[in-house]
Parts: structure tokens; C-alpha cells; sequence
């Protein structure tokens, strides 16, 4: 596997998808990553602890946008809200790890959510915030990157667009 990890022509490994860190398997195999030379981000919502090796942990805590629509079942709506915030574990990640934190916004009404999540945590340097727009579509994000944009440069936070979509589309797989 390290070898065609390598064919790609980047030691670099980002473990995404779902949340990693959920899965008992991440120890042995950031383990192996590791001692094999890679650089290992994790993507995570920052909802459990570790001390599995990484280089990188970005971290995406979850905004009220986040929520699932009325029509999903009750139960995983309970779950999602209740697991959503959990700073003292982001508080926990980001005295371990280099990191970034990074939001994805909806709507300018969700800069004051975002303030205030960040003042729970001392010393988060602006150019470790990242923040992204929400939109599956070229046009939705390019609407958004209008003001969104401008935001980041007041603040200092980097904007993080998605050029998978960009790029590919809303397909799975990219």
C-alpha cells in the first residue's frame, strides 16, 4: 500500500471521510503511516480524543447549520446535536497537535456562532481558522465567496475554497 500511496508523488496522507477517529483501526494504521515516512493530516470533527500520530489534525467543529432536517429520523438528530460541541475535546486536540480549525458557513449570520465558539479556546492565531462555504455547486460557492471572502481578510482566517467541486463536480470519490 505505501508504494502506491507513493505513486501518486506525495508522502502526504489525509484521513477523511465520515469521522475517522471513530474507528479503532486509525491507531495501527497512523502507526504504520508513520514509521513509513508520511505526513498524516486527520479531518475531524472534533468529537473524541487521541493520541494517535498525526501531523496535522484540522479539525471542523460543527455549527448550528449543521443540524439534519426535520425529516431525518428523531434519534440521529439527538445524536448529532448532542455531539456536536465538544470543546473541551478540540481544547484537548489543539494542545497536542499542530492544527487548524475550520468552519463551513452558510451565511454571514453564522460569523457571530463562530466568534463565539472561538473565544472558548486562548491564543488561536487567525491564519489557523479556515473557513469554507456550504454549497454543492459551482454557483452557490462562488456567491458565497463574495462576502465570504472579504470576511476572511478582515479577520485574518484563511479562506478555504472547495475545488473539488470546482473541479469535479458534487461526485463522491474526489
Amino acid at each position: 500500500i505505501f508504494s502506491r500511496i507513493r505513486s501518486f508523488g506525495s508522502n502526504d496522507v489525509v484521513l477523511t471521510g465520515g469521522e475517522p477517529l471513530l474507528h479503532r483501526e486509525i491507531l495501527p494504521l497512523c502507526e504504520m503511516l508513520h514509521a513509513n515516512g508520511f505526513r498524516i493530516t486527520i479531518e475531524t470533527a472534533g468529537i473524541r480524543d487521541t493520541t494517535t500520530p498525526c501531523d496535522l489534525m484540522s479539525i471542523s467543529p460543527k455549527l448550528s447549520n449543521s443540524r439534519p432536517s426535520d425529516d431525518e429520523p428523531a434519534a440521529r438528530i439527538r445524536r448529532h446535536e448532542s455531539n456536536r460541541e465538544r470543546p473541551d475535546i478540540v481544547r484537548s486536540l489543539i494542545g497536542q497537535y499542530a492544527y487548524q480549525l475550520k468552519f463551513v458557513v452558510d451565511s454571514p449570520t453564522d460569523f457571530a456562532e463562530i466568534e463565539a465558539y472561538l473565544m472558548q479556546f486562548s491564543g488561536i492565531e487567525p491564519g489557523r481558522v479556515l473557513l469554507m462555504p456550504q454549497g454543492t455547486d459551482r454557483d452557490t460557492l462562488r456567491e458565497k465567496a463574495v462576502w465570504l471572502v472579504p470576511y476572511c481578510e478582515a479577520k485574518g482566517y484563511r479562506y478555504c475554497p472547495r475545488m473539488q467541486i470546482e473541479w469535479f463536480g458534487n461526485r463522491r470519490g474526489t
